[in-house]
């Protein structure tokens, strides 16, 4: 059969493709009606069928009167009816069916007529009570449909085979399903037990219409497939439609076309439902059905595309000034084109319409989902009324709607969360956003629910007492990260959302200060890239400037943020450049007039920001001035005069600045900050030795009276107090047990104090620091006191911390690390001559040289004597930045007397003399140091001590030195040649090591090259071979193309009957080509180029897997009998909509006997014939199995031999046409 999908469209008649039809509904009805007058044979009263009166009371008179006979009762009932005047058709139909001397069989067909009319009532009635009308008086669906089944059932009493009771049966039977409420239980596409029985009464119904029919009832058809649609079933649904739409082409009231397209739509073949739509407005326009589904597609459309683009203007302005706009005028009663309506006018908050069009749609729809989103439009509206009530009312009726709970409509459950969230009850947001996160993951669930998570993390922040909001944290970032990666999948085409990316940075702000920055960074861009090019001046080209303009018209708070970001992480030029951008972006603002943002606020925060950014870059003169000039406007802001003060004390430690401190101290000693600053003031600059009792220490009083009087939670009150104890513990001496129980109470005192600090805040870096430092000091426990510092590590990234950890792992023997910390605190700013840390640094040194010595002792190696190089380096560097300190001197001495030590017992083959000599140098300068330390005024150690380690150096290690070095010339002297060799030895080695691993780098790249040349070389042979392979399928195809005689156009070559049925194939072609040229009559059969191609290479079902997790807008409920699904026939869905088979109990003998085979020109009639002879069985079984067609000569004077083996070649290959193809793959053939 030909092809029903020509140049885009969805055919109906035999492959016509601009045919229109008109209904044939009350097509039978005349224009006028005679009524014989009883007992006058001639005369007759003639009435106007196309204006009757409104009364039918006068007519009803005239036909007793006349004892019209029932055709008359039906003639007038029908006019009334095609006039919409339903009532009229009734009340003609119950006079008609009281007359007393009616017969069985007329009153049959009264009664029959009468249940249609009470079905059409009830499909226009509303479905509750209208308000101020009693529900007793009120003529509802209910109502009509109790009607409908009465004079049914008065029917079947008279004859219960009557056929079109079999239909309307049916009927009645799917419009109380479709009253009937939704499945409360089980997922999506679960439907209710009751509704589920009447739809299968149905069911039965059309198909006992169907069978006593004998399968002609194509309304019975219809109905079937509206059941089978109702119950979920679309393949099955569509294949019935698809039925009609073959064997009635011409049927547009109901239309096929419309069902097909709902039931592609469902099976998610949304383009395939625009084309049959399309078609079924090509013949029919004034279709309300088919124009409101069209803009439900084209609103389906311009969800996918962002807002701000042009695609979506116009898709949204077709959607409703284009088709649901002209559904509308059509019928301002349609339940779907006023909810559609109503959702447009909610946008535009135009509440009064939206009121009008979702109560009608409510009160008329028989559709549950189109309800539901009746309910959700009144509830949004009242939302934004601000009326919570009614709207969390509404939101629980449209959820209830579609089945509430564990179903139910989740837009009016996100309604009902929100709800909550306005009037502060998180808590119960936080359950239902939760639960409906558990059944569909919606990306506005997560954002909100995401949302009230980090309120509560950021609420904990605020709070004085502390809790664990980590959980809170996780699940929070979690979410709103999952929301941030769909931004990124073109398919769900979510726009971001900036509140997102700006939560995210505030919970990534203590923890991934990066991550914080990243996010701030992105909303910039974002911000960036909704600036028009207007907006930027012309003359600036440079894109540098270009950005920094844009950045100007940035809200200044995200500037600042960023800064901020820039700051923490040291990149203080940067954040000086944000800062200064965030003040012109405030300028920007003040110039433009707009009151509602506190730009004084602003100016001055970022001001000091910006001031803190140059002190870090080392611009003290600018600092100063930006907190000059904040002062001039606010001469109370006590942060720009602690910065003062602070750079005051800096520069001058013995004069302005502690006058500063001390002044400031004096006239804000309330504020923290500023008691803080006076705390470290009294640590940093007064000189004399702490006090062993803390009470009498200024220091200690100045936070005791913090604690005691402004706050007893001032954390850095505690964590002060907690070093301060810290401290006094260390200095305390260790002889007695009364002094180790001091000991170690001043050590339990400043374990509470960093433990009250962590109570109230258990973040805190520098309090869980202190309690590593105690432990490690008190307990010796310094694997966990590592483990401790290691997680203030990763907050706190001051050079203390690092020094810190560089002692626990001094502590613990492992030195290596304990070098790479004391290197990495003496990189940070500022501590690059760090006296304690160059310290340390040759302390660790010295140890890791002794372990490694004591370790390999009587082995020691030339590698054992670096680390005592490294002490010693770094001793003296201590020394050159204090020369004056005589610890320092101590320090270099004690290192010079242990390398001397050290190489003294090692072996000749260990040292060389050099080491030695160089080592007797540092001897003297030992002697001399100790001498000068043990006659100073301060010694670090008893006089007595020094003098004698001097004697030891005078006496017993000079002469050993002295007898190491005439040993190790001995030594060298005899040795001389040997040592040479074993050096030259070494550096052979050196040399064949590097030689080695030099070949085996250029053998590995050798590798990789050979290999990345394989790859090439089998790439280009398979981009040859694909080459090749499509220059022969385009030559094959070009071979199986001809010329169409008719046309001139090119088409493929049809396929040459069988030589030797030839003959018998002609005369029973033109026995079927006189019946087929019957049926041609009412439509073309001739097949296009394009229809050819499209015919099905073989016919399977078309299916797809069913997801289960449904977005709501993507279903169309539509309440017409015409409803949707995909052809298990066709190849494509497309030309599913339109050849669908011929069925075997067609009318049509021609139908019944064409084959997908069967050629549309007069030329190849003949092996159209012959491939569908009867008596062929195998051939014809075999193109029933594989669906594709051979090729076939146009002329018939051409050489048959010729075309013997390309027919067998196509008959001989089942692969050229596979069994399993996907649904995508069918959807593109069309």
């Amino acid at each position: 059969m030909a092809s029903a999908l020509s140049n885009g469209h969805v055919n109906g008649v035999n492959g016509v493709s601009n045919g229109t039809y008109s209904s044939k509904r009350f097509s039978d009805v005349p224009a006028t009606l005679d009524i014989p007058v009883q007992d006058q044979e001639d005369e007759a009263v003639e009435i106007d069928l196309t204006n009757l009166m409104d009364d039918p009371s006068d007519l009803c008179d005239l036909f007793e009167a006349e004892h019209a006979a029932r055709t008359y009762w039906m003639a007038v009932a029908l006019a009334y009816a095609k006039q919409r005047k339903v009532d009229y058709a009734i009340e003609t139909l119950i006079r008609g069916n009281s007359l007393q001397n009616i017969n069985q069989r007329d009153k049959l067909s009264l009664v029959s007529c009468l249940c249609w009319m009470y079905l059409w009532k009830s499909r226009e009635a509303p479905r509750v009570a209208p308000e101020g009308q009693l529900a007793s008086e009120a003529k509802t669906k209910e109502y009509y449909l109790q009607q409908a089944t009465s004079t049914l059932n008065e029917a079947s009493r008279i004859n219960p085979a009557f056929p079109p009771l079999f239909l309307a049966r049916g009927v009645l039977y799917l419009l109380r399903a479709s009253l009937q409420p939704p499945s409360k239980s089980g997922g999506a596409g679960v439907i209710d037990p009751d509704k589920a029985e009447l739809l299968r009464s149905a069911l039965k119904s059309f198909e006992d219409a169907i069978r006593v029919s004998s399968g002609k009832n194509m309304l019975a058809v219809m109905g079937k497939a509206r059941a089978l649609f109702s119950m979920g079933k679309y393949p099955e649904a569509l294949s019935a439609y698809q039925e009609v739409l073959q064997r009635m082409p011409d049927m547009v009231d109901p239309d096929p076309r419309i069902g097909i397209g709902c039931c592609f739509w469902q099976l998610g073949f949304k383009d395939d439902a625009k084309a049959a739509w399309e078609r079924s407005l090509e013949i029919n326009p004034d279709s309300k059905v088919g124009n409101i589904l069209l803009g439900l597609y084209y609103l389906d459309s311009s969800g996918h595309v962002p807002t701000n683009s042009p695609d979506f203007i116009r898709l949204y302005k077709k959607a409703m000034t284009e088709y649901t706009q002209k559904s509308f005028k059509l019928d301002r009663d349609s339940p779907l084109t006023c909810a559609t309506f109503a959702g447009y006018f909610l946008t535009r908050k135009n509440y009064a319409n939206v009121d009008s069009l979702a109560h009608k749609a409510i009160q008329y729809t028989d559709v549950n989902a189109i309800a539901s989103d009746g309910w959700y439009l009144l509830a949004r509206k009242e939302h934004y009324a601000g009326d919570a009530d009614r709207a969390s009312d509404h939101y629980k009726r449209a959820d209830d709607a579609r089945g509430g709970d564990q179903r139910g409509y989740l837009p009016a459950k996100f309604g009902q969360a929100q709800l909550l969230v306005v009037n502060n009850d998180l808590p119960g947001a936080r359950y239902h956003l939760e639960k409906m996160n558990k059944q569909v993951r919606n990306h506005e669930t997560m954002t909100l629910l995401g949302t009230i998570y980090a309120e509560e993390v950021f609420a904990n922040e605020d709070a004085t007492v502390k809790e664990n909001k980590t959980n809170e944290a996780k699940q929070a970032i979690a979410l709103l990260e999952s929301v941030r990666s769909a931004w990124k999948d073109p398919q769900k085409n979510v726009a971001p959302d900036a509140s997102v990316l700006l939560n995210l940075a505030r919970l990534y702000e203590k923890d991934h200060p990066d991550k914080a920055l990243q996010c701030l960074q992105q909303v910039e861009q974002m911000e960036i890239d909704q600036i028009s090019d207007a907006s930027i001046p012309a003359d600036i080209t440079d894109e540098s400037a270009k950005k920094a303009a844009m950045r100007k018209l940035l809200p200044p708070q995200l500037l600042n943020n960023i800064g901020c970001f820039y700051s923490q992480a040291e990149k203080h030029e940067l954040a000086s450049e944000m800062f200064e951008l965030a003040l012109d972006s405030c300028m920007r603002i003040v110039n433009s007039g707009d009151e509602e943002i506190d730009t004084d606020a602003l100016v001055t925060t970022i001001s000091f920001n910006l001031g803190r950014s140059y002190e870090s870059r080392g611009l003290t003169e600018k600092a100063v001035d930006v907190y000059e000039g904040l002062l001039k406007r606010h001469d109370d802001y006590t942060d720009a005069r602690t910065r003062l003060a602070y750079i005051k004390l800096r520069k001058n430690p013995n004069k302005d600045g502690p006058e500063s401190i001390s002044k400031l101290y004096n006239e804000q000693a309330t504020d923290f900050e500023v008691r803080a600053l006076y705390g470290w003031y009294l640590s940093k600059v007064t000189s004399k030795k702490r006090s062993h009792n803390l009470n009498e220490d200024h220091e200690y009083r100045t936070y005791k009276r913090t604690l005691q009087q402004l706050d007893k939670h001032d954390r850095y009150a505690l964590v002060a107090m907690g070093n301060m104890h810290l401290l006094s513990a260390r200095e305390l001496p260790r002889q007695t047990e009364a002094d180790k129980l001091r000991k170690d109470t001043q050590y339990n005192k400043s374990v509470e104090f960093f433990d009250k600090a962590l109570q109230l805040d258990p973040n805190n870096a520098y309090a869980a620091q202190g309690m590593a430092i105690a432990i490690a000091e008190a307990k010796k426990d310094y694997k966990s006191a590592l483990t401790i510092l290691l997680q203030v590590r990763e907050t706190v990234k001051d050079a203390n911390v690092y020094v810190n950890l560089g002692h626990t792992y001094d502590a613990l023997g492992q030195y290596s690390k304990a070098i790479e910390s004391y290197e990495i605190a003496l990189s940070k700013e500022g501590k690059s001559k760090d006296t304690m840390i160059l310290s340390c640094l040759g302390r660790t040194w010295l140890s890791k040289g002794k372990a490694s010595s004591g370790a390999a002792h009587g082995q020691r190696t030339i590698t054992d004597l670096s680390a005592y190089y490294k002490a010693l380096e770094f001793a003296k560097k201590t020394l050159e930045v204090a020369p004056d300190q005589v610890h320092f001197k101590f320090n270099v001495a004690f290192v010079q007397l242990q390398l001397v030590g050290t190489l003294i017992p090692m072996k000749e083959t260990d040292r060389t003399l050099q080491q030695l000599q160089d080592a007797a140098d540092g001897l003297e300068s030992a002697i001399k140091t100790l001498d000068e330390v043990a006659n100073s005024p301060h010694t670090p150690y008893p006089k007595h001590d020094l003098e004698g380690r001097k004697n030891m150096a005078q006496n017993t290690q000079r002469k050993q030195l002295e007898r190491a070095i005439a040993a190790q010339k001995e030594y060298e002297e005899k040795n001389k040649e040997k040592i040479q060799a074993a050096l030259e030895q070494r550096q052979a080695e050196q040399r064949r090591r590097e030689e080695e691993k030099r070949k085996a780098e250029e053998a590995e790249r050798e590798r990789k090259e050979k290999i990345r040349k394989e790859r090439e070389e089998i790439a280009a042979r398979d981009r040859e071979v694909a080459e090749r392979r499509a220059l022969e399928e385009r030559e094959r195809l070009e071979a199986e193309m001809t010329t169409d005689t008719e046309t001139g156009e090119r088409v493929k070559r049809k396929r040459k009957p069988a030589p030797r049925r030839k003959e018998e194939g002609e005369r029973k072609g033109r026995a079927r080509k006189s019946k087929k040229h019957q049926a041609d009559e009412e439509g073309d059969g001739d097949e296009s180029e394009e229809e050819q191609e499209r015919q099905p290479k073989k016919k399977r079902r078309l299916t797809k897997k069913e997801n289960s997790k449904f977005k709501s807008a993507e279903f169309i409920n539509d309440s017409d009998e015409e409803s949707p699904m995909p052809s298990p026939k066709g190849d494509s869905p497309a030309s599913a909509i339109s050849s669908p088979e011929p069925m075997p109990d067609s009318d049509d003998e021609g139908a019944r006997r064409m084959d997908v085979d069967k050629p549309s020109s007069p030329g190849a009639g003949a092996g159209g014939a012959a491939a569908d002879d009867d008596e062929d069985e195998g051939a014809g079984v075999q193109r029933r199995q594989r669906a594709r067609r051979g090729r076939v000569l146009e002329s018939d004077d051409e050489d048959e031999d010729e075309d013997k083996e390309p027919a067998a070649k196509a008959s001989a290959e089942p692969e050229a046409a596979p069994a399993d193809v996907n649904m995508e793959d069918a959807s593109d053939d069309v």
